[in-house]
C-alpha cells in the first residue's frame, strides 16, 4: 500500500507552529514568518517530503508565477521564435510560461484574456499585430483593466494601441528603409504582396515601403498573412499581367510562397523577379535563393518583454522601440 502523502497539517505539527505560519512561510504569502519559524518549517517540509500545491500558494500570494503569453499563430516562426527568447528570460526568473495561440481570431483572444484572469496570472504578454477594430481594442481594454488593478502586468509586442508597456516594432520605418535599399540596386517597378487590411502590421508595412519608393505607386495584392496567402497573391500577381520587375512581401512567410509560385509559374527568381521579404525567420536558411529581408532581433523582443513584465509599474506606459536592419541576399541582386 502506498504511503499517504505528507499534508500541511503533518508539517505543522512537525515544526511545532499552527496552520497558519507554516502555510505563510510555504506559500509565499505577503505576511512576514520570523526567519527561525521560516526556517523550521522548510526543514520539516524536506524530513516529510511535502510538496506546496500550487493553487494554495496562488490563494497567499494573489497570484502564481504563471505568465500567459498570447500569441497569432503557434506554427509561425516569428511568434515561436519570440516565445522562446520570453521562455528563457521566464526560466531563468522562476515562472511558468503558458502559451496561448489565438490562430487570429479577435474572439478567441477575448476568450484566451478571461482564462489567464481566472487563472490568477502574475501577466499577460500579447504578442501579435493589432487590429484597427476600435470596438475590439475597447474589449481587449476592458478585459485588461480588472487585472493590472488587481496586481497583474500586461505587456504587448505590437503596434502602441493599448494602454500597456509595449515593445513596438517599427515596422514602417523598415519597410522603408527596405524600398530604399531594393531601389537603389536597380529596381523600378515594385509590388506589394499585403496581408488583411485590418491588421496594422498591415497597413505599416505596406505604407512604409510606399513612402520609401522614389517614384510611383507599387501595384497592390492583399491576401492571408500567411505562406499559403503570399502563394495565392503572386499567382494573382503574376494573372494580372502587370509588369512589375520586383516584389515585397510584407513577412517572409508570404514571401516563401510567393517564391514557390513562381516555381510553380516558370519565373525565375531572381533572373525575372526579385523577391524580399520581412522579419528575417529562422527557416529563411533553408530558402534558396536567400532571401533579402528586413531582420528583427525576435528572440530579444521575447527577453525584453519580460523585462518590461518585471518592471515596476508606471503612470505612464513605456514604450521600447525595435528597428530592423536590411539583409540583401541573392533575391535580390543588382541590376
Amino acid at each position: 500500500m502506498a504511503a499517504r502523502a505528507a499534508t500541511l497539517t503533518d508539517v505543522a505539527k512537525e515544526a511545532g507552529v499552527s496552520l497558519a505560519t507554516a502555510s505563510r512561510a510555504l506559500n509565499g504569502s505577503d505576511r512576514v514568518v520570523r526567519a527561525e519559524l521560516h526556517d523550521r518549517v522548510l526543514r520539516a517540509a524536506t524530513r516529510l517530503g511535502y510538496s506546496p500545491n500550487a493553487q494554495a500558494q496562488s490563494m497567499a500570494r494573489g497570484s502564481t508565477d504563471l505568465l500567459g503569453l498570447l500569441v497569432n499563430d503557434i506554427s509561425d516562426p516569428y511568434f515561436s521564435t519570440i516565445a522562446a527568447g520570453l521562455a528563457n528570460a521566464a526560466e531563468e526568473q522562476g515562472l511558468l510560461v503558458m502559451l496561448c495561440s489565438t490562430a487570429g481570431k479577435p474572439e478567441r483572444e477575448l476568450e484566451l484574456l478571461g482564462a489567464l484572469r481566472r487563472q490568477r496570472g502574475r501577466a499577460i504578454v500579447l504578442a501579435g499585430s493589432r487590429s484597427n477594430d476600435r470596438a475590439h481594442l475597447r474589449e481587449t481594454a476592458a478585459q485588461l483593466d480588472p487585472f493590472v488593478a488587481s496586481g497583474g502586468r500586461v505587456v504587448a509586442i505590437s503596434e502602441p494601441k493599448l494602454p500597456v508597456d509595449t515593445v513596438v516594432v517599427e515596422n514602417r520605418r523598415g519597410a522603408q528603409d527596405l524600398a530604399t535599399e531594393i531601389a537603389a540596386l536597380g529596381y523600378r517597378r515594385p509590388a506589394i504582396l499585403t496581408g488583411p487590411e485590418h491588421l496594422l502590421v498591415s497597413r505599416d508595412r505596406r505604407d512604409g515601403f510606399t513612402a520609401g519608393w522614389p517614384s510611383g505607386e507599387p501595384v497592390v495584392v492583399a491576401d492571408e498573412f500567411s505562406r499559403d496567402g503570399g502563394f495565392r497573391a503572386m499567382h494573382r500577381l503574376l494573372d494580372s499581367g502587370a509588369e512589375v520587375d520586383c516584389v515585397f512581401a510584407i513577412n517572409d512567410l508570404m514571401a516563401m510562397g510567393a517564391m514557390a509560385a513562381c516555381r510553380e509559374r516558370g519565373v525565375d527568381v531572381p533572373r525575372d523577379l526579385a523577391v524580399a521579404g520581412f522579419d528575417d525567420i529562422s527557416t529563411l536558411r533553408d530558402v534558396t535563393p536567400a532571401l533579402t529581408t528586413v531582420r528583427l532581433p525576435l528572440t530579444d523582443m521575447g527577453r525584453e518583454a519580460l523585462d518590461l513584465v518585471l518592471a515596476s509599474p508606471t503612470a505612464k506606459p513605456r514604450r521600447r522601440k525595435v528597428r530592423g536592419e536590411v539583409i540583401v541576399r541573392e533575391s535580390t541582386p543588382r541590376r
